[in-house]
């Protein structure tokens, strides 16, 4: 079984103040809207016999809700993230909270860039691992050594600009992706079996996930972009998902899952959804 126990944190500080990502450029964000569809999606994971470590979230941290980008962890230890400039408060904050739950703690070597279990994805004995947008190879590299996986690096499509350019976000100064963290193109439904969008990674990585000896569910694209359809969670036996992926839900019902759908529209808007608000701990 996996997601058996996750750390959550919640939705006060959500804002807009700072477009980190493609999908802060929408309508504004009802905080209290957010907080509502936060307790939805925490009662949803309650329901599937999940584990809650709740925390405060970290003051005046707009994406501090999303506790899945702080680190990644396995067996007791956690490689921890080297966030963008805006979000630098909550790497301290992520730490002590890790660390009150008996968790080891390990930084990243260097100046790398590291978005922790956001980009990182586990699966068996496989890393499935993002990079070029908010992860540098090198750090992905250093968590599987850490954590003693399999390593499969993949890179998702750049969002371009009109001259075909690959577009610089303004906050963070890197290049920028619809699928800038890769569990919003890839998810894992047990530890044999993963979901993916093809269209939102390149050609080569399409081949590295072909190639491996997992079940895999295609997700259709618009239901990926649109209904955030891979950014779910799963125990194996409950998936935690979008309600609006009924290809996906309906794939997996037919697989035996039972399939929980709160209605998510505030937190999405910060490029954010139900994987996104909980870190793996056990």
């Amino acid at each position: 079984m996996i997601n058996q126990k996750l750390l959550v944190s919640g939705a006060d500080y959500f804002a807009d103040t700072y477009e980190i990502n493609p999908y802060y450029t929408q309508s504004a964000i009802d905080v209290e809207k957010a907080k509502q569809e936060h307790a939805l999606i925490l009662d949803c994971f309650k329901k599937a016999g999940i584990e809650l470590v709740k925390v405060d979230p970290p003051k005046d941290c707009q994406d501090g809700v999303y506790t899945a980008n702080w680190a990644l962890v396995k067996d007791g230890v956690a490689v921890m993230a080297r966030l963008p400039e805006a979000r630098k408060a909550e790497e301290a904050y992520a730490k002590a909270r890790l660390e009150e739950q008996g968790i080891k703690t390990i930084e990243v070597p260097g100046n790398y860039l590291y978005s922790g279990q956001g980009d990182s994805l586990r699966c068996g004995k496989y890393l499935i691992a993002g990079r070029g947008y908010r992860s540098d190879p090198e750090a992905q590299q250093f968590a599987a050594k850490t954590l003693g996986l399999e390593l499969v690096q993949v890179h998702a499509k750049p969002q371009l600009n009109e001259d075909g350019t690959e577009h610089i976000n303004p906050v963070t100064n890197h290049a920028d992706s619809f699928w800038y963290d890769l569990d919003l193109a890839v998810s894992v439904i047990d530890e044999h079996t993963i979901a993916y969008c093809p269209e939102a990674l390149d050609e080569e990585s399409n081949q590295k996930l072909e190639a491996l000896d997992l079940d895999k569910i295609i997700v259709d694209y618009d239901e990926c972009t649109k209904g955030f359809a891979d950014n779910l969670v799963s125990t194996g036996k409950y998936v935690i998902m979008s309600n609006q992926a009924p290809k996906l839900q309906a794939e997996l019902e037919k697989r035996g899952l039972i399939c929980l759908t709160p209605d998510v529209t505030e937190l999405k808007k910060g490029g954010g959804y139900i994987r996104c608000v909980s870190l793996w701990l056990s």
